[in-house]
């Protein structure tokens, strides 16, 4: 029988295209440094605006990865 640790880190990462790109973004930096992530949950979504216009897109992450043996 196999067991398995996973661990979560929280991590926020930023577009300025749209939600989905921010998730994709930090995803994809969160594999540079983290091994076997699995998962991510969307904690919190946020917009940055400047003069009634959106200028960023935020999201903070729960990213879920396998710990080493």
């Amino acid at each position: 029988m196999t067991t398995s640790v996973g661990r979560v880190t929280e991590i926020t990462a930023s577009s300025d295209k749209s939600f989905d790109d921010a998730v994709k973004a930090g995803i994809a930096r969160a594999n540079k440094t983290l091994r076997g992530v699995t998962g991510a949950w969307v904690k919190e979504q946020k917009v940055d605006t400047r003069d009634g216009v959106v200028t960023a897109y935020r999201v903070n992450m729960l990213v879920t990865f396998i710990v080493d043996d």
